[in-house]
């Protein structure tokens, strides 16, 4: 094996630098103390505590003050620029396959940490760097450099490098900047062109998609490896209810979250007090009503929500020392490096409807038969929001919210528009917070569910406010609703018709999205629906997969789409969808996640966008669902409430066609045919 030229490459890059003019630090130089002080505080490349060392660091200014960090990691040993999966993400900690052998150098266990392609890349060394920076708060940006370089058969050296984009706004998923030959971009005169390129860099919408699958993956697998750890400890299994999991997982989130003002707790925090008044769990306790006052909380909110927490980790099973550390901290550990760095992505993303969905053994639900709580998956809660028209300026509410899944989509859905239409920056921050204060209002009546649109809310940053744990019937307070989103329990009157009956009658203005058992629309909407019908115009019907919430439950459903405040009139229009088909393949593994259960395997992005511009009169840019293949009808209904269904109308053709007659009689001749070969007799 070649020797490795790595310092002469490493020299040749701060040549580079100091020919246009760039001040640049190496290893062991300081550069500042936010930088300096994330890559000491952070996981090593080796996986150790703290002290990483960029082979060259930069920082960067822009004429507008901009500053941005530049990590450059240096290699010298051909092939070892960069390192893909076989998808094509850059490889960074992955896990080893097998144990150690007795006496390895590196001794391990299966399933733990690899981070040997981190130290052996560049590309890959130099993104885990700025991670470690964005890990530090102090620069949402960084721009990563991987150099690398080989001996020719003439003695020269073949370098080769490549720069990548690491961003919060990208969620830290790193954007290939243009195909750069040397370090020129960072000349003084460069940086402000650099910094237009870089604003250019944005996920697309099937980048966002992969990103938040691959997100929401990590996110099962480490809460199921959590709650196994829960259940093998025994005195955990027998210590703590199934609720008390929940209550106890969600106390440590809250504990480990950053939140501006208040640090998180870290691992020295935790002393292994053997005190009842003064132990590692009144430290988490603590820290979770300083979380909730420094995110606005209302005290009657904190009250409810530590007069549920905190029972839990008063058990003394959690906090009395063994061998002087208490089992809380083993969790809050895990709750730490494994949990908090997904919720801290930039994706809106229904977490806390992911722990439910992914572990509902963790609720117990009084009357669960009865109560039926089953959570919408992400993709169609976003899906709902659009169809319903959602905008920045929308006031959405939910009157059975569960984990607030559709507040959830409801919020991310508005900043976007918001985004996309306000560009002062001070205005478009006065709107978002506007957003998540004003103009949401969810109402949940099961506490421990309540928990979960809390905690959701807040890891939205923060849509909490206007949360109520209460009877959605008696709540009233006059709430300027212009968006309803709904999938109501279904055992209640009407298969949950009574929810939006209600709801609709106290709305003046706008739409309303609801997923609903299909044969409601039939029926089966005990009255409710004619009702609706008196002040509202149906708009559109659209007939869902039949194992939408994969094992969960296998009801057929359907989505009714309302314009509110106008009365059905008997020739109005409605258009019929049977999306039955909307490209997605459904399992239902128990112990697999949703990257496994639920696989694009047809175009399920495009089938949805073109579903929404159907509902919304708008040219779609694909023709799976049309009125010449039979998947779309447009017909008009009785104002009884009773044919909302897909099937109801459909004109089945029992006339044969000329291509049935031919076929027919193809296939006798062909058997004819066949039977002579044979020598067999038939009877003409």
């Amino acid at each position: 094996m070649a020797s490795s030229v790595e310092e002469k490459v490493e020299e040749i890059y701060k040549t580079q630098l100091d020919s246009y003019g760039v001040k640049h630090f190496t290893k062991t130089e300081s550069i500042n103390s936010s930088i300096d002080d994330a890559l000491k505080n952070s996981v090593s490349k080796s996986g150790g505590s703290g002290n990483n060392y960029p082979d060259i660091k930069v920082l960067i200014e822009t004429s507008k003050m901009r500053r941005i960090p530049v990590m450059i990691e240096a290699k010298g040993t051909k092939g070892k620029l960069i390192k893909k999966t076989a998808s094509g993400e850059i490889e960074l900690v992955t896990k080893w396959a097998s144990s150690s052998k007795e006496g390895a150098k590196n001794p391990h266990k299966a399933g733990d940490d690899n981070y040997s392609t981190i130290q052996n890349y560049a590309v890959n060394g130099a993104i885990h760097y700025a991670n470690a920076i964005l890990d530090g708060k102090g620069y949402s940006e960084v721009i990563a450099v991987g150099v690398n370089g080989f001996p020719e058969k003439d003695g020269s050296i073949h370098v080769e490098m490549e720069a990548y984009y690491v961003s919060e706004k990208n969620s830290r998923l790193p954007k290939r900047l243009s195909a750069y030959t040397d370090l020129v971009f960072l000349k003084k005169e460069n940086v402000d062109n650099l910094a237009v390129e870089l604003d250019k860099l944005v996920l697309s919408e099937k980048e966002l998609e992969e990103l938040s699958k691959r997100v929401e993956a990590t996110l099962e697998e480490k809460i199921k490896a959590i709650h196994q750890s829960l259940y093998d400890n025994e005195k955990f299994k027998s210590y703590l209810t199934t609720n008390e999991k929940l209550y106890l997982f969600t106390g440590l989130i809250m504990s480990g979250l950053s939140t501006e003002g208040l640090a998180p707790i870290i691992m020295a925090d935790f002393k292994g007090n053997d005190d009842k008044e003064d132990n590692d769990s009144t430290l988490i306790t603590k820290r979770i009503k300083a979380f909730l006052k420094k995110k606005h909380c209302s005290d009657n909110k904190i009250k409810m929500i530590t007069s549920l927490l905190t029972p839990v980790f008063e058990k003394e099973a959690l906090w009395k020392p063994e061998n002087g550390e208490s089992a809380i901290k083993g969790l809050y550990k895990q709750v730490k490096e494994d949990i908090i760095p997904c919720l801290e992505s930039n994706l809106h993303l229904d977490f806390t409807g992911k722990i439910f969905n992914s572990l509902n053994d963790w609720v117990s639900i009084e009357n669960d038969q009865e109560n039926d709580v089953v959570l919408t998956p992400r993709y169609v809660t976003t899906f709902m929001a659009h169809l319903a028209r959602t905008d920045k300026d929308s006031f959405v509410w939910d009157k059975a919210m569960g984990s607030a899944g559709f507040l959830v989509a409801a919020m991310d859905t508005m900043i976007k528009d918001a985004q996309a239409k306000i560009k002062d920056a001070d205005e478009l921050e006065k709107k978002i917070r506007n957003i998540k204060e004003n103009q949401l209002l969810g109402i949940e009546i099961l506490g421990n569910i309540y928990m979960l649109a809390i905690l959701n809310m807040i890891l939205m940053g923060d849509g909490s406010s206007n949360m109520i744990n209460d009877d959605s019937f008696k709540y009233n307070d006059g709430f300027p609703a212009t968006v309803f989103l709904l999938n109501p329990p279904y055992s209640a009157p009407g298969k949950g018709f009574n929810f939006v009956e209600k709801a609709l009658s106290q709305m003046t203005t706008g739409y309303a999205c609801i997923l609903i058992q299909e044969n409601a629309g039939a029926g089966q909407g005990e009255g409710y629906t004619k009702k609706i019908l008196q002040k509202n115009t149906l708009l559109a019907s659209i007939r869902m997969p039949y194992k939408l919430f994969g094992g969960k439950s296998t009801v057929q459903t359907a989505i009714y789409v309302f314009q509110v405040a106008r009365p059905h009139e008997e020739d109005d229009i409605v258009t019929f969808i049977d999306f039955s088909n909307d490209g997605y393949t459904r399992l239902s593994r128990k112990k697999s996640t949703q990257e496994v259960n639920l696989q694009n395997t047809d175009h399920a992005l495009e089938r949805y966008a073109e579903v929404e511009a159907i509902v919304l009169g708008k040219k779609p840019k694909t023709s799976y669902y049309t009125e010449a293949n039979g998947l779309v009808i447009k017909d008009t209904i009785t104002l009884n409430g009773d044919d909302w269904i897909f099937t109801q109308h459909q004109t089945v053709d029992d006339l044969p066609s000329e291509d049935d007659f031919k076929s027919a009689v193809e296939n006798y001749l062909s058997w004819k045919v066949s039977a002579i070969l044979k020598g067999e007799s038939f009877d003409d």
